[in-house]
């Protein structure tokens, strides 16, 4: 079985839904990753960000685009591209005898020339139950590889693992998912190849991918590969789902409405966001059959929360309106205002909430949130998980009618001003409601993320600061900020529908080159202060590989538990054994 890995990896984007008008999509150079927003209220780093593309290659990490190296074409490209002129005057001064200059010495020396040679002339074979397929790479498909894009990005000194592409499929004009997951697949060939290094490793891929971008994902996990009898895990590495609706779409039934009728070639489409066919076991592109195909600790999902911005508004009336059962009706909205948010999740997968729209200013494709995120799925080397242990409400219980609360808390890394996971009213995604004070129901409507009571699963990355020179080793830490917010509503109407029982901002703080690890809970930030001495009081007491720690006030008191793993180079997630590296 292949492992994971934080390594940088070519990283895939794909796009979602562009409803009829796919010239729309078409025009879009980057389908939208290149979009941003600005934050006025913040400062510094956290005023202006640039859109996913830019800031992956304005990161650390240090990616380059590599948009325009595979072309997607809506017909067969059928002739095979002569050799670009600098390979093919490297090849002509071999064959002459004469001394190359530097550059073409370079091409040369990093087997630029044999690789594209071998491309041309070499192709590979897709081994169909009933068929076999000899593929090439510059030819005999409606994807190939660009022959002077692709030796622009071979003679670059970066790093090829280390590349951004967008997957255009509506260039292709066959709206089709087995076409989608036959490109994508295709594509991931194509990148495997010309980053393939000298001893001939070839790296997996990471994938982005928004609204129904997830889909298409999932048809090449679920569908295209197994049919090869291939494993998706063997060729993707990870991959991150922004407001994709795995589990259909609640209102399908008025697509005609809506404005997506099938006369446009987008019926199949459709037909994914189906919430019954999305719900049937026999369906192999069924949600609940993804965990035989692909890890589920290897699919992140973002699911977004603020409806109430997103421009389509009949949409997200509908959601309210069309609410499934166990979410109460017309009590909740619960979406981005186009999936919701029971929608956006995988049962068993990582998840993860940040409080945006489904597109368009400050969305799930143009947050900085995002970004964070993604990144720490990527490449981050510390897993978190935040637990549920006990609690007990002592005040409020609206006695003049039927009171439910709400617990919820959003978390802040130190130094991004930005949530990795919101909770909040809302966002109407907090856990409950709760008829019992000590938030002991047994089948609430918006239960905990898992049977052990789960609240948060995330990722962090304490690289820099480790490897920071400046910062004295017993004063390298890891800080989050834990947002705990407890809710009261009345059901009936005779009592106040918001009172908030609890809300308080406590700080984590995890000296991470500590032999072992040390945690400290703080109620202010005076631990950044200059000689600070931590209170022996103020450390976490670890309880069965975790780390419990209390939050009270008056109205409430809870008991909470905080996993720290560290994450391997390759491999999966191990508890520590000495200090996080």
């Amino acid at each position: 079985m292949s492992v994971p890995t934080r390594t940088p990896l070519p990283i895939i984007l794909i796009r979602g839904f562009g409803g009829l008008n796919i010239q729309e999509e078409q025009r879009l150079t980057y389908q939208g990753f290149n979009q941003g927003t600005v934050y006025e209220h913040k400062k510094g780093t956290n005023e202006i960000y640039e859109g996913l593309i830019l800031s992956f290659l304005k990161s650390d990490w240090q990616y380059q685009d590599a948009t325009n190296v595979v072309t997607f074409s809506s017909r067969e490209i059928e002739d095979e591209p002569a050799l670009p002129r600098k390979l093919k005057s490297l090849q002509q001064m071999l064959q002459d005898g004469k001394p190359l200059p530097s550059s073409l010495q370079w091409l040369k020396d990093n087997g630029i020339l044999d690789k594209f040679k071998r491309l041309k002339e070499e192709s590979y074979t897709l081994n169909y139950p009933d068929k076999t397929q000899e593929k090439r790479y510059f030819s005999g498909d409606k994807v190939v590889i660009n022959p002077e894009m692709s030796e622009y990005f071979l003679e670059s000194t970066k790093d090829p693992w280390r590349s951004i592409w967008v997957f255009r499929y509506y260039d292709l004009k066959e709206r089709k998912f087995e076409t989608y997951g036959n490109a994508l697949m295709r594509m991931i060939y194509l990148i495997r190849e010309l980053t393939a290094n000298q001893a001939g490793v070839k790296p997996k891929v990471n994938i982005i991918a928004h609204s129904m971008g997830g889909l298409i994902a999932r048809e090449a996990v679920q569908v295209t590969y197994p049919s090869l009898g291939l494993k998706a895990e063997d060729y993707i590495n990870k991959i991150i789902t922004l407001g994709t609706p795995h589990q259909g779409i609640t209102f399908q039934i008025l697509e005609d409405w809506l404005g997506f009728g099938g006369e446009l070639g987008a019926q199949e489409e459709l037909e994914r966001f189906n919430l019954k066919n999305q719900s049937k076991l026999n369906n192999p592109y069924s949600f609940q059959n993804f965990e035989k195909h692909f890890p589920l600790e290897r699919l992140l999902t973002i699911v977004g929360t603020n409806y109430k911005s997103y421009n389509f508004r009949q949409a997200s009336f509908l959601n309210r309106v069309f609410s499934p059962r166990y979410e109460f009706g017309s009590n909740y909205n619960r979406s981005d205002g186009l999936v919701k948010q029971f929608s956006a999740q995988i049962p068993g997968a990582p998840r993860t909430f940040i409080h945006k729209s489904h597109g368009g200013f400050d969305s799930v494709i143009t947050s900085r949130e995002a970004f964070e995120v993604a990144t720490r799925f990527f490449f981050g080397n510390v897993r978190s998980r935040l637990r549920f242990v006990n609690a007990q409400i002592t005040r409020g219980k609206d006695w003049f009618g039927k009171s439910e609360f709400f617990l919820g808390v959003s978390i802040k890394p130190r130094l991004v001003d930005f949530e990795l996971f919101h909770q909040s009213e809302g966002a109407e995604n907090c856990y409950g409601p709760f008829i019992k004070e000590d938030l002991t129901d047994e089948n609430p409507a918006f239960p905990w993320a898992d049977g052990k009571n789960l609240i948060w699963e995330g990722y962090l990355n304490t690289l820099a600061i480790l490897e920071d020179e400046s910062i004295p080793a017993q004063e390298k830490d890891m800080v989050l900020r834990l947002d705990f917010y407890v809710g009261e509503r009345d059901l009936l109407g005779l009592g106040f529908s918001d009172n908030v029982i609890f809300r308080k901002q406590y700080y984590i703080r995890v000296l991470i080159a500590k032999t072992p690890i040390e945690l400290y809970l703080h109620t202010d930030e005076k631990f950044a202060q200059p000689d600070f001495t931590a209170n022996p009081a103020d450390k976490m007491k670890e309880v069965d590989g975790a780390w419990e720690f209390q939050v009270q006030d008056t109205g409430f008191e809870g008991t909470f538990q905080i996993e720290i793993d560290c994450i391997p180079e390759q491999g999966h997630p191990e508890p520590f054994l000495s200090g996080i590296g």
